[in-house]
């Protein structure tokens, strides 16, 4: 018996598919965004609810941060200190080096190590509480799970992300001097001299706008996905994966177009001031 012939998609239809369930993941996702940030405004979050996210994401999360940023000022030394030493300018890396831990590295890397241990452990706690009916369960109580789950995370993601930032710096920077003085022979009074003048008010405040939109950005997809999390061991799997791969491509995203905005706004600002000073 002949089989019959199942027609194939276009390719066309295919990417037609793709644009609607992007478009509908964006909307529902910028519902949930509007929802969270009403009950901050409406309502402090539930009692005890505020602590614990923030040990969650301050308190364990730092060993790793101090521990990632002193191996990028590290490493930036090492990747730099060559050409550097041919121009016979070795004191110099400490301008180089602060500056792109605390304007780029600092603020990227902390929000990826934040997007992998934090947001995928809400994600998956959240897709379980929904495979397990808790969340209805709260439903039915009267409690809003935005409120009671959501708000504190969010809160805390948003408030903890610069001073984890800080954090990375700090020891972005002692890494980067340590290696420098002490592997390097480098002068440590012409270092510090060096790196005294390297940071501008500018660049420190750049580099804490950006985790303060990085820390909601995580915190909202990752809860997303994790509430929107499909039955079964595999859904809580895929919803701790899709929240992972998601932020981190929305922190390089915000990362370019945050970086673009205020760079502008410093050329426009400073840079008419100079040309009228008047």
């Amino acid at each position: 018996m002949a089989s019959a012939d199942v027609p194939e998609e276009s390719p066309q239809s295919n990417w037609t598919s793709i644009g609607q369930d992007f478009v509908n993941e964006l909307g529902d996702l910028s519902l949930f965004a509007l929802q969270t940030l009403g009950w901050c405004l409406r309502r402090r979050p539930a009692p005890g609810t505020l602590v614990t996210s923030l040990y969650t994401v301050g308190v364990r999360t730092a060993p790793v941060v101090a521990v990632t940023g002193l191996f990028i000022g590290m490493v930036l030394v090492v990747q730099s200190h060559a050409s550097y030493q041919r121009l016979d300018m070795s004191s110099l890396m400490s301008r180089s080096v602060n500056l792109s831990i605390v304007r780029e590295l600092g603020p990227v890397l902390v929000a990826t190590m934040l997007a992998g241990r934090v947001g995928s452990a809400m994600a998956a706690e959240l897709a379980t509480m929904r495979v397990t009916e808790q969340l209805d369960a709260l439903s039915c109580l009267g409690v809003s799970p935005i409120h009671y789950l959501v708000v504190p995370r969010f809160l805390a993601c948003v408030l903890l992300v610069p001073l984890l930032t800080i954090l990375a710096d700090f020891t972005g920077m002692m890494g980067g001097a340590g290696m420098s003085i002490y592997y390097y022979r480098v002068e440590s009074f012409h270092y510090w001299v060096h790196a005294q003048g390297s940071l501008k008010p500018w660049d420190l405040t750049m580099g804490l706008i950006k985790p303060t939109f990085f820390g909601a950005a995580i915190s909202l997809i990752c809860c997303h996905r994790g509430m929107k999390g499909t039955a079964g061991a595999e859904g809580v799997g895929r919803a701790a994966t899709e929240a992972f791969v998601i932020s981190f491509v929305v922190i390089l995203i915000l990362d370019f177009f945050i970086a673009l905005f205020l760079n502008s706004l410093y050329d426009y600002l400073w840079t008419a001031s100079d040309l009228n000073p008047l």
